[in-house]
């Protein structure tokens, strides 16, 4: 029997290669209508004017309207063979176009997108847009929100310097429904940073030296970021050299290199330094810097006690103020240097532990004390000004670095000075003797009243005790009367050598002041300048006086009695 070839034949019992069925899927996929909501990948095959026309893998193509491709300034953000995501727009056509929409497809990629990181707590990109109430607003493909305490670790006090800036965030909440979404920048950094920390903390020691980056600036130094953790670079860890502020050697931003000086786990301190990469310039210091040597160096701060020199980066020697001049006078060094200034000094001392140079700029010059016995002599007349005024004394400045010393009790020999005011004036230009030298302690001793002869010693040689002398009462005390007897010389008449003095309190002084008397020099001390004086005596020696007149008279007078009787009795013979 002839075999009928409208039967069916049985089907074979080979089955299909897998290339034989993706072939099939690729012929009759267009015909198969794609589900509600499905993303599609397109293919561009032209963009005209108003549309862009793409194939999505269907019996039609597609068309998208050119106005979900434009960019804010208008231009088209899409080209020919570029692959894009759409969905059917409610399954519309034109013109035998299938409609489609890129924007659907990009909004519910999105979503999906969003969704799947909130899920997995995956961290994202995100553009800040701008500031808003409490926080800050961020594309992630939807418009975000950003409390500003989730910006950072550590309190922000500018959000507006992240506007427009691409960070790194993780999602807080989601919910498509109502379309919003909240994220945080400090949760996905806090990640990056934990990951990278630990692999800091690794490889850190005691003397490890790595690269960082200078995070912020302070007055005391700055913190620098190793990698998910931070150290401090103290200030005084940064240069051998003088430092006012870090800033004149970092800024934030710069990447560094710094050795880790100390390290505690346990509260995660971290100290740096930049200095401990050189060597240290005070190692042989005093090899390049002997005593006695002469230096050059700049001036780098003036201080109340001294100035700074710098003698090389990172070495710096102090010239103290006594250091600078022989003279006495300098009230601050900035009479004498300024910063800036280069300088010649000489080493006096050199401390390597203390990290001290001792400088001198007065040992350039001669000390004018070493020969101070070649121009003056004792009993010299000499002459300078007046430069400092104390309650024992005057400092006059005879020469530049020479300065003597006139005792109160050296200025006059007839008036009780109590400060050199009463007969100095602080600038003026005196005369003074030499009365002692003292080179070995810098000593000079001057007197002004030695330019004077002593009138108590010309009194003394010219007058002596019982001596009557004309005196006037200058002024009076609780137990006598002070009697000036020349200039500058004064006696003492205790009231007891008054006539007519009682004890009693209540009666008037028995002389009083501006009375000229005579009086008896009762007593006489030259070397403690004492004079006692009395008009009692004065009285007496008057008494006695008048009584010996007496006496004188009648004795004349019985004599010539006598010899009137004697003449009488011889006539009458």
């Amino acid at each position: 029997m002839a075999e009928n070839p409208n039967l069916e034949q049985p089907l074979s019992s080979d089955p299909l290669d897998p290339e034989d069925y993706e072939h099939l899927l690729e012929d009759y996929s267009h015909f198969v209508p794609p589900a509600e909501n499905e993303i599609l990948q397109g293919r561009v095959l032209k963009v005209t004017a108003k549309e862009v026309i793409v194939d999505f893998a269907y019996k039609s193509e597609g068309l998208v309207p050119i106005e979900q491709f434009l960019s804010p300034t208008g231009e088209v953000r899409v080209k020919a063979g570029d692959t894009i995501d759409v969905m059917v727009d409610h399954g519309e056509h034109v013109e035998g176009y299938v409609l489609l929409s890129h924007e659907k497809a990009v909004r519910l990629r999105v979503w999906e997108d969003l969704e799947k990181a909130f899920a997995n707590q995956l961290v994202i990109l995100g553009r800040v847009i701008g500031r808003v109430k409490g926080g800050l607003a961020v594309d992630v493909g939807i418009k975000a929100f950003m409390p500003g305490s989730q910006v950072d670790s550590r309190p922000v006090r500018n959000l507006d310097a992240f506007t427009n800036q691409d960070i790194p965030v993780k999602i807080l909440k989601l919910n498509r429904r109502r379309g919003n979404a909240v994220v945080s920048r400090k949760l996905a950094i806090e990640e990056e940073v934990s990951a990278r920390k630990a692999l800091t903390l690794e490889h850190l020691r005691e003397g490890t030296v790595i690269t960082g980056v200078v995070k912020n600036l302070t007055d005391y130094g700055a913190f620098i970021d190793l990698g998910g953790i931070d150290g401090l670079l103290h200030v005084t860890d940064m240069s051998y050299g003088r430092i006012g502020h870090p800033s004149e050697l970092l800024n934030a931003g710069d990447e560094i290199t710094v050795q880790v000086l100390k390290y505690e786990l346990s509260k995660e301190r971290i100290s740096l330094g930049i200095k401990q990469l050189h060597p240290d310039p005070w190692e042989n210091i005093t090899d390049r810097y002997p005593v006695q040597s002469r230096v050059v160096g700049r001036v780098v701060n003036v201080a109340d006690y001294g100035a700074f020199i710098e003698l090389e980066p990172g070495v710096e020697g102090l010239i103290h103020v006594s250091e600078m001049t022989w003279s006495r006078r300098m009230k601050h060094p900035s009479k004498v240097v300024k910063p800036g200034d280069q300088v010649e000094a000489v080493v006096l001392e050199v401390h390597p532990k203390d990290r001290r140079i001792s400088l001198g700029l007065k040992q350039l010059e001669a000390n004018p004390w070493t020969t101070i016995d070649e121009r003056y002599s004792i009993g010299s007349v000499v002459e300078g000004r007046v430069r400092i005024m104390t309650d024992f004394g005057a400092f006059i400045e005879i020469e530049e670095g020479i300065d003597g010393l006139v005792h109160v009790s050296d200025l006059s020999w007839t008036k009780r000075v109590k400060h050199p005011s009463e007969i100095l004036r602080k600038g003026a230009v005196v005369q003074a003797v030499i009365l002692a030298i003292d080179a070995k302690n810098k000593r000079l001793s001057l007197g002004i009243k030695q330019l004077q002869p002593d009138a108590w010693e010309s009194y003394f040689q010219n007058r002596h005790v019982n001596d009557l002398v004309k005196g006037k009462v200058c002024r009076l005390a609780g137990f006598g009367a002070f009697v000036e007897l020349a200039e500058g010389v004064e006696g003492l008449c205790h009231f007891s050598e008054i006539p007519g003095y009682t004890a009693r309190k209540s009666d008037p002084p028995p002389i009083q002041v501006g009375a000229e008397r005579e009086f008896k020099i009762i007593r006489m001390n030259e070397a403690e300048k004492k004079i006692g004086l009395s008009l009692r005596a004065v009285a007496d020696q008057e008494e006695r006086g008048r009584l010996e007149d007496y006496q004188r008279q009648a004795a004349a007078a019985t004599s010539n009695l006598e010899q009137f009787m004697t003449a009488r009795d011889r006539d009458l013979d």
